[in-house]
């Protein structure tokens, strides 16, 4: 599940720390590094599970720390008795309708959290470097496509405002304090393991694995870039190793496909890919506060560390209608 990425002699005995290891991207980066003999521990807030990290036995390899990322504490406590060396912060609030209807409890995750991490990781000596997981989200909605690196982040609604003012936070603490620290901004990730059903990919496909027509939320028009999850995993191992070189060291990096494709682009061809090649979505045309279009270059971290993309929309979309075949018609 995790594909190939990085050195895996880079990983072989390294101790790293992962928030959100039971998440979606969360499980294929902890897959793939405990592939690559990396000593995995976990900040695991609560059971799950539907997370493929648990159904595949993978947790029982992670030493698993339980507990809330709001509790310093215990983040200090983990990084000092644990001997980190690196870290991954994947953990957080990822659904938007969630951030609008609760944007507080957002804010404490996604931002909170952010800096009591961070200020943990600045007290823990064994740290070498952090990854922290930002989104193309935090750019907020730009006049100029593709979103570079350089353009300022203005999220507006509390999703996007999460995301923008985490990214600046771990920025301050690069700048400020000399820490090891990259900043990743991911497209809309997709692929096997993601059960968030109320998301266009995997909702499509539990539509027709289930023979059901599929239901666009929005009215189809809505462009977004696409990143299969094992091309991400490849970005922030490539990252990671090369967090304390200059160009690295206190840089966001825009992991994206940087080609757009609109929702109903999207769900056309799963459609075509299916059992039900035929069938038209059923189109509701009833979202609000979505940016029309986002899109990212990732030409920064293709001249950094040499990360691009390896699979194609369709491609990526074939592996994962194998897993979500497998996962719903077991």
């Amino acid at each position: 599940m995790s594909g190939d990425a990085g050195e895996a002699d880079f990983w072989r005995g390294r101790r790293v720390f992962i928030t959100g290891c039971t998440g979606f991207l969360g499980t294929w980066l902890t897959a793939a590094l405990l592939e690559r003999g990396a000593s995995v521990v976990g900040l695991v807030r609560e059971h799950e599970p539907e997370s493929q990290l648990v159904r595949s036995g993978l947790i029982d390899r992670v030493e698993q720390v339980p507990g809330e990322l709001l509790d310093y504490s215990l983040l200090q406590r983990t990084l000092i008795d644990c001997a980190i060396d690196t870290v991954f912060h994947l953990a957080g609030q990822t659904i938007v309708g969630v951030a609008n209807r609760e944007p507080v409890a957002t804010f404490e995750t996604n931002i909170r959290g952010t800096w009591l991490l961070l200020e943990a990781i600045r007290q823990t000596p064994t740290v070498r470097g952090v990854i922290i997981a930002s989104s193309e989200k935090a750019y907020g909605e730009q006049l100029n496509l593709p979103y570079r690196e350089d353009y300022s982040l203005q999220g507006r609604h509390p999703y996007e405002v999460s995301k923008s003012c985490a990214d600046l936070i771990a920025q301050s603490f690069a700048h400020t304090f000399g820490l090891a620290i990259a900043v990743t901004r991911c497209s809309n990730l997709y692929g096997g393991g993601d059960v968030s059903w109320n998301r266009l990919i995997p909702g499509t496909i539990r539509s027709l694995l289930h023979h059901e027509r599929p239901v666009i939320r929005s009215d189809g028009s809505f462009r977004r870039d696409y990143l299969y999850v094992a091309d991400a995993v490849r970005g922030y191992l490539m990252l990671a190793e090369r967090l304390t070189e200059p160009g690295v060291r206190g840089e966001p990096f825009n992991l994206g496909s940087g080609c757009p494709v609109s929702a109903l682009d999207v769900v056309r061809t799963i459609i075509a890919l299916s059992e039900h090649p035929d069938w038209q979505p059923l189109i509701l045309n009833e979202v609000k506060h979505e940016i029309q279009d986002e899109y990212l270059s990732p030409q920064k971290a293709l001249a950094a560390v040499g990360w691009e993309p390896q699979y194609s929309l369709a491609a990526g979309l074939e592996e994962a209608l194998r897993w979500y075949h497998a996962y719903l018609r077991p």
